[in-house]
C-alpha cells in the first residue's frame, strides 16, 4: 500500500531544511530551541486547518518567497507630518545610517540582534513566552517560526510617558527579500507610548510583537501596510494587560496578493481596556485576513474589535473573531464589528465571528455584514449633483469611518483618511 504524501510535514520539513537556529546567549538559545520544537510538534499550517481554511498558507511556507517588485512611492510615507523617533528596516534588516538615536526620554529602546548575544537580559521573560502562551487554543505555527529563527527587531522597555512616537519603518528594495523581525514592548505602571509601523517591509513578510502592559500603562499602536501588490505578509501581535492597563492597535492595509494579520490579547487584570480594529481597501487578488482573538479573565474589562474591508473585482476578504469570556470575568464588556463593502458580485467576505462566555454578569455582542453601495444613498448625493465616482468615494469613506474612529490620535486618523481618499482616486 502506498503511503499517501502529507502536504503538512512536506511543507515543514521543506521550510525549515534551509534554516539555521541563529547564535545568541544562553536565554536566546533556549527560547529559540523550544520555539523550534513547537514548529515541528503542530507543523506549518495547510489549508484543511480550521483556521486557514478560508486563506491558502501556501505563499507563506515555501522555502523561497515569491518575488515582488519594489514600487516607487506614489505621495508622502506615511506618517511623515508626525515628529518621532523613526527606525529603519531594509528589506528585515535594521539601517542605523538611516535611522535616529536610540535615545528618548521615559524609554530604552535596544535591537534584538544586541540583546540576544547576552546571557541575562529582561527580554528573557518575554521573548518568545506570549507567543507560546498564545498557541493555545490555536496553533499559530509561522509565529512560533518567528521566534526560532528572527535575529532582528527592536527591544522596548518603556519607563515614562514618552513624549513622541516611535516610528518602525520599514522599507522593500530587494525583489526576493524574506524578512523576519521580532519586536518586544514592555510598558511599566503608568507609562505611555504611541508605536506606529509602515511600510511593505519584503517580498515575503513574517512579524511577531510581544507586548507587556504593566498596571495603568498604555500602548497605542498604529500601522499601515501597503503599495507593493505582490508582497505576502503575516503578522502577529501578543497583548498581555495588567489592572487598567490600554492596549489600542488600529491596522490600514491597502493592495497585498496576501496578508494575515492576526492578534491574541489577554485582559489578566481588572478594568482593562483592549481596541482593536482594521480598514482594508483592495483590488483583484487581494486577499486580506484578519483572525483575532480576545480572552477576558478578570474583572469589568472591555474589549471592541471593529474591521472594515471594501473589495473590488474579485478581491477577497476574511474576518476571523473570537471573544473568550473566562469564569469570574464579570461586568466584561465585549464588542465586535465586521463589515465589508463589496463594489462588484466577484468579491467576497468570508466571516467567522465567535462568542465564548463562561460569566453571567456580561454584556458582549458581535455583528457581522456584508453588501453592496447604498443605492438610497447614491440616488441621493447624484441628484445633488455629485458626480457618480466621487458619491461612490465618499460613502466609502464613510462606511470606513467607524474603523478610523478607533484611532486615539485625531491627527493620525486624518492622515490615514487622507491615503484612503488617495486610493480611490487613483483606482476610479
Amino acid at each position: 500500500m502506498i503511503a499517501r504524501p502529507n502536504p503538512r510535514l512536506q511543507a515543514t520539513t521543506s521550510r525549515l531544511e534551509g534554516l539555521t537556529l541563529p547564535e545568541g546567549g544562553s536565554w536566546a538559545r533556549a527560547a529559540r530551541s523550544a520555539a523550534l520544537a513547537r514548529v515541528e510538534g503542530m507543523g506549518l499550517p495547510v489549508r484543511r486547518d480550521e483556521y486557514w481554511r478560508f486563506t491558502d498558507p501556501q505563499g507563506l511556507v515555501t522555502p523561497e518567497p515569491m518575488p515582488a517588485a519594489p514600487l516607487p512611492e506614489e505621495e508622502a510615507p506615511a506618517f511623515a507630518e508626525v515628529e518621532a523617533l523613526r527606525l529603519v528596516f531594509v528589506d528585515g534588516r535594521f539601517d542605523p545610517q538611516a535611522s535616529d538615536p536610540l535615545d528618548l526620554d521615559g524609554l530604552e529602546i535596544e535591537r534584538l540582534a544586541d540583546v540576544a548575544d547576552r546571557d541575562i537580559h529582561w527580554a528573557q521573560g518575554l521573548y518568545g513566552v506570549l507567543e507560546s502562551e498564545g498557541q493555545n487554543p490555536v496553533l499559530r505555527p509561522l509565529a512560533a517560526l518567528n521566534s526560532a529563527f528572527a535575529t532582528d527587531g527592536i527591544v522596548i522597555h518603556v519607563t515614562g510617558a514618552v513624549s513622541r512616537p516611535v516610528h518602525l519603518v520599514y522599507r522593500h528594495e530587494a525583489a526576493d527579500s524574506d524578512a523576519m523581525l521580532h519586536h518586544l514592548v514592555r510598558v511599566d505602571a503608568g507609562a505611555s507610548l504611541t508605536l506606529l509601523e509602515s511600510g511593505p517591509a519584503a517580498a515575503r513578510f513574517n512579524s511577531v510583537v510581544e507586548v507587556d502592559l504593566a498596571e495603568g500603562a498604555r500602548l497605542h499602536h498604529v500601522r499601515t501596510q501597503g503599495r507593493d501588490h505582490d508582497r505576502r505578509t503575516a503578522t502577529h501581535i501578543f497583548a498581555r494587560l495588567a489592572d487598567e492597563a490600554d492596549f489600542r492597535s488600529f491596522t490600514l492595509t491597502f493592495n497585498g496578493v496576501l496578508t494575515r494579520n492576526e492578534a491574541v490579547v489577554w485582559l489578566n487584570g481588572d478594568r482593562a481596556v483592549a481596541h482593536l480594529a482594521g480598514a482594508a481597501v483592495g483590488d483583484g487578488d487581494f486577499h486580506h485576513d484578519d483572525t483575532v482573538f480576545v480572552t477576558h479573565a478578570a474583572e469589568s474589562c472591555e474589549s471592541r474589535q471593529v474591521f472594515k474591508k471594501v473589495l473590488r473585482n474579485g478581491a477577497t476578504g476574511v474576518f476571523q473573531g473570537k471573544i473568550l469570556v473566562r469564569a469570574g470575568a464579570q461586568k466584561t464588556d465585549g464588542y465586535q464589528l465586521s463589515q465589508a463593502l463589496l463594489l462588484d458580485e466577484r468579491s467576497q467576505f468570508l466571516a467567522k465571528p465567535e462568542l465564548e462566555i463562561y460569566a453571567d454578569d456580561v454584556k458582549c455582542s458581535h455583528g457581522s455584514t456584508a453588501g453592496a453601495i447604498d443605492e438610497t444613498a447614491l440616488f441621493y448625493l447624484r441628484s445633488r449633483g455629485v458626480p457618480e465616482s466621487d458619491a461612490k468615494d465618499l460613502l466609502t469613506l464613510a462606511f470606513l469611518r467607524e474603523a478610523l474612529q478607533e484611532i486615539p490620535d485625531a491627527r493620525l486618523a486624518e492622515d490615514l483618511a487622507g491615503r484612503l481618499e488617495g486610493w480611490l482616486a487613483r483606482r476610479r
